[in-house]
């Protein structure tokens, strides 16, 4: 096939809370031949150093015009993946896309973007979980802090430029922002779970893609060297079958019930812009 008769390939942009799916999301879109999923990429991170570059900061950026800087950013998002001439459409991860809707309309003016929640109780819960499981080890998510506590390792994770906190705060800004209504998808962590056909249909529905079916008892992935870089072993490791697993929580009553009510999603006054839930 020739590059004119190839159809244009499609970039779709997976963001949200950590430990709320976006990982088995990626897992089970890459099932799909046609896409290209996976676990945080580095290009959101990449294409800040560029914005910053092209600013103010520095003294030769006066002969940058917009159209220019809009150009260099796409381009950055189109090469970066050009080398897999594959895959129809890429999903790209990152927990900072949420905080730059209007960067990714202006690139892309018909942008999805999925971000995936979930109770922030239980996203608090499962990353301490994590630590539990490793106690003679120390993770870079806490700065290599030995002297931590179930208490100071909430504090430093709802921290507005924490892991969580900062993903928390991005996504609500997404939520409540112009681009919303047309732009974003709210994937919950619970529906993906206990059913993950229909959620899965729902986000096919969303992006435009047509729909392809999915092995939900056989999904498997895994990122082992990245999460034993970050001191967090099994961050980005899927189970081979999609289903809710209830447990009790490991963080204080009082620690996990202070984060409870936290899903301003769930109250449909909130959805001033008929965001998609599902």
């Amino acid at each position: 096939m020739s590059d004119a008769a190839k159809p244009q390939r499609r970039f779709h942009f997976i963001s949200g809370l950590p430990r709320a799916g976006t990982t088995l999301l990626a897992a089970i879109l890459n099932q799909n031949p046609r896409f290209r999923a996976g676990m945080t990429s580095p290009v959101a991170d990449i294409m800040g150093v560029v914005v910053a570059e092209a600013s103010s900061k520095n003294d030769f950026a006066f002969d940058v015009t917009d159209a220019q800087r809009a150009a260099v950013l796409r381009g950055l998002v189109e090469n970066f993946y050009s080398v897999d001439q594959g895959p129809e459409a890429i999903f790209d991860m990152s927990r900072l896309w949420c905080s730059r809707m209007g960067l990714l309309t202006a690139l892309f003016p018909d942008v999805k973007v999925v971000a995936c929640v979930r109770q922030l109780a239980w996203v608090l819960d499962s990353m301490e979980r994590l630590v539990q499981k490793q106690p003679v080890s120390v993770s870079k998510v806490f700065r290599y802090d030995t002297n931590t506590t179930v208490y100071s390792r909430v504090e430093a994770l709802t921290d507005p430029r924490g892991m969580v906190g900062f993903a928390y705060q991005a996504t609500k800004e997404a939520f409540y922002s112009e681009y919303a209504h047309d732009h974003l998808l709210l994937l919950t962590y619970e529906s993906l779970v206990s059913d993950p056909e229909t959620s899965l249909r729902a986000v096919y529905r969303f992006l435009g893609e047509p729909w392809y079916e999915h092995d939900f008892n056989h999904i498997e992935y895994s990122a082992d060297e990245f999460d034993a870089r970050v001191g967090m072993a099994g961050l980005h490791t899927v189970r081979a079958k999609v289903e809710a697993v209830e447990r009790p929580p490991v963080l204080p009553r009082e620690v996990f019930g202070r984060f409870a009510n936290e899903a301003f999603w769930a109250d449909p006054k909130n959805n001033v812009h008929q965001v998609t839930i599902v």
